[in-house]
C-alpha cells in the first residue's frame, strides 16, 4: 500500500449528525495522519429521503470544520463524479458483470408477492430467493416481455464469511444468516449495500471507516469484493455514540438527549473548534498522552487507529461545556465581544449599558455564548430582592449596615466624574479606609444595591461601569428607599 485513501460518504438525508461529523474526522484524521488523500462522495441514491439543502450543510459543515478534503463535491477530481445519482451506468455495469459471473440474478418477484411474504412471516422473514435459480431462457423470457426486475447478490448458501476490522478484530458470519440483498433496485438506482462498494474501489479507497453498526453488514460487502476479484480494504469501525436519558440510563445518542447535530451546537453557542476537539475524543484516546485542548493540526501528528476504542462513547454535555469554555478563554477579547454583544445588544436594548464592559465580564465566565444572556437578567430589569442578601457572614453585614454604606457613598458617587472601573474602585476603597468599615463590606453594599442579585459575573464597580452612572445612582436609591422601609 503506497498510500492511505478514505472517504465521507454521507446521505444528504438531513443536517450532520454528530456521530457522522466523527465519522468524518476520524476518517480525514486517519488520512491526513498518513499523508494520504480523503474524498467527499454524496450517496443520495436512496431518492425518497432526501433533503433539499443537505448536501449544502454537509459541505458547509465540513469548512466550518476545517476538513478540507482532496475530491469531491465543488472541486472534482480524477474519480469522479461524487454524487452516486450521477453514477447510475457505473452501478449497472458492475450489476450485470456480477450476474454474468454467477454471483448474482435477475428477481422478477412483484411487490404484491414480497408483501406477501413480508406478512406470512409477521415481518421477522426475507426474501425466499424464489428467482434465484430461474434458467437462462425464463430470464430472457421474462425480460424481453419488459417485467420489471431488481438485481439480487447471490450469497453462498453454506460455510463462514469472515473479515478483520482494524478495531474490533475478526467479525464472522455464517453464510445461512445473510439475505440475497438487492443491489440495483427497479428505478434504476443502486442499494447503498452495491454502490458504496463499487465506488470505494473505482476511488481507491483503503480504509473504510464508519459506524460499527455496519459490523455485521460488512460479510456481504467483503463477498462483493471476491466475486469482482478486488482487493479487499481496510475496515475501520467506530464505537456506538451514547447519551445519558433523564432517569440515568444510557441508550443511543439521538434528540432526546438534547442537540445532536452539528448545526444545532453551532446555534447553543458552541465554537466548531471546541466541538470537533470533543469529538475527537469520543472513542479515540492518544497514547502516553494527558493533553486535552488539540488542535486539527496537533491531532494530525498523533492520530492512530490502535487509539480507537471498542467501548460505547457517551456524549457529556458538561465535558462539552468545559471544552468550549476553554476555547472562549483563548479568544482575543475583541474577538469574543463581537459575538456577545449582539447577543446582550437583543437581551438588554436600554440605552447607557456599556456592553462591551459587560462582555469584557463574561468573556472569562460563560460556557457557551448563549448563556451570556441567561447571566445578565439583572442587566436587563431590575429584579425583585429579598432585603436578607444584604446580610453575608464573610463581610459581616447587614441591612443596617448596608443601608449606612449606601448613604454615605450616594453623595460621593455622584459627584465623581470618571465613571470607570478604577476609579470607582479607589473612590469606594478610600471610603472604606476612611470609616473603618471592611472594603469587603462596602463592595458587598454596593453590589447587592447595583445588581439586586447574589450572584453576579463582576464586582460592584466593575457593574457599575456597565450600568453607566446614571442607573447605578438610580438603583442605589432605590435600595436606599427598600432599606429605609
Amino acid at each position: 500500500m503506497t498510500e492511505i485513501v478514505t472517504r465521507f460518504a454521507p446521505s444528504p438525508t438531513g443536517f450532520m449528525h454528530i456521530g457522522n461529523l466523527r465519522t468524518a474526522l476520524y476518517a480525514w484524521l486517519l488520512a491526513r495522519a498518513g499523508n494520504g488523500k480523503f474524498i467527499v462522495r454524496i450517496e443520495d441514491t436512496d431518492q425518497v429521503r432526501l433533503v433539499e439543502g443537505a448536501v449544502d450543510v454537509i459541505l458547509q459543515t465540513l469548512r466550518q470544520t476545517g476538513l478540507n478534503y482532496d475530491e469531491g463535491p465543488g472541486i472534482g477530481g480524477p474519480n469522479g463524479p461524487y454524487v452516486q445519482s450521477e453514477r447510475k451506468e457505473i452501478y449497472r455495469k458492475y450489476a450485470e458483470e456480477l450476474v454474468a459471473k454467477g454471483h448474482a440474478y435477475y428477481c422478477f418477484c412483484t411487490a404484491e408477492r414480497l408483501q406477501q411474504l413480508h406478512d406470512e412471516s409477521d415481518g421477522v422473514g426475507g426474501y425466499d430467493r424464489h428467482c434465484r435459480n430461474l434458467s437462462a431462457d425464463e430470464v430472457a423470457t421474462h425480460l424481453a416481455n419488459g417485467e420489471p426486475y431488481v438485481i439480487r447478490q447471490k450469497i453462498p448458501l453454506e460455510g463462514v464469511t469472515s473479515y478483520v476490522d482494524e478495531v474490533f478484530g475478526e467479525i464472522s458470519m455464517e453464510n445461512k444468516e445473510m439475505q440475497d440483498q438487492i443491489l440495483l433496485k427497479a428505478d434504476g438506482y443502486p442499494t447503498y449495500n452495491f454502490a458504496h462498494v463499487v465506488d470505494d474501489y473505482l476511488m481507491g479507497v483503503t480504509h473504510v471507516v464508519r459506524g460499527s453498526e455496519y459490523l455485521t453488514s460488512t460479510p456481504k460487502y467483503v463477498l462483493l469484493y471476491d466475486a469482482f476479484g478486488w482487493p479487499r480494504p481496510h475496515y475501520v469501525h467506530l464505537p456506538l455514540l451514547m447519551g445519558q436519558n433523564e432517569d440515568g440510563k444510557i441508550s443511543k445518542l439521538s434528540k432526546r438527549h438534547g442537540a445532536v447535530s452539528f448545526q444545532d451546537l453551532l446555534q447553543a453557542g458552541y465554537l466548531p473548534q471546541a466541538i470537533v476537539n470533543y469529538i475527537a475524543l469520543l472513542g479515540w484516546c492518544p497514547k502516553d498522552c494527558n493533553q486535552e485542548i488539540f488542535t486539527l493540526e496537533e491531532l494530525c501528528k498523533i492520530f492512530s487507529i490502535e487509539g480507537i476504542s471498542k467501548s460505547p462513547s457517551v456524549f457529556d454535555y458538561g465535558k462539552l461545556n468545559w471544552f468550549n469554555s476553554e476555547y472562549i478563554k483563548q479568544m482575543p477579547e475583541q474577538t469574543c465581544a463581537e459575538r456577545i454583544v449582539p447577543l446582550l445588544r437583543q437581551k438588554c436594548p436600554a440605552p447607557g449599558l456599556c456592553l462591551d464592559k459587560l462582555a469584557a465580564l463574561l468573556h472569562t465566565r460563560v460556557c457557551t455564548f448563549n448563556e451570556a444572556t441567561e447571566m445578565v437578567d439583572f442587566v436587563a430589569e431590575r429584579l425583585p430582592l429579598d432585603l436578607a442578601a444584604y446580610t453575608n457572614k464573610k463581610n459581616k453585614t447587614t441591612p443596617e449596615l448596608c443601608r449606612q454604606i449606601l448613604a454615605e457613598v450616594q453623595p460621593k458617587l455622584a459627584a465623581c466624574q470618571d465613571w470607570q472601573n478604577d476609579a470607582l474602585f479607589a473612590l469606594l476603597k478610600a471610603y472604606a479606609e476612611a470609616s473603618g468599615i471592611k472594603a469587603g463590606a462596602v463592595m458587598w453594599a454596593v453590589r447587592i444595591a447595583v445588581a439586586r442579585k447574589l450572584v453576579t459575573p463582576g464586582g460592584a464597580t466593575e457593574l457599575m461601569e456597565v450600568f453607566g452612572k446614571e442607573e447605578s445612582l438610580s438603583r442605589i436609591e432605590q435600595a436606599l428607599q427598600e432599606l429605609g422601609d
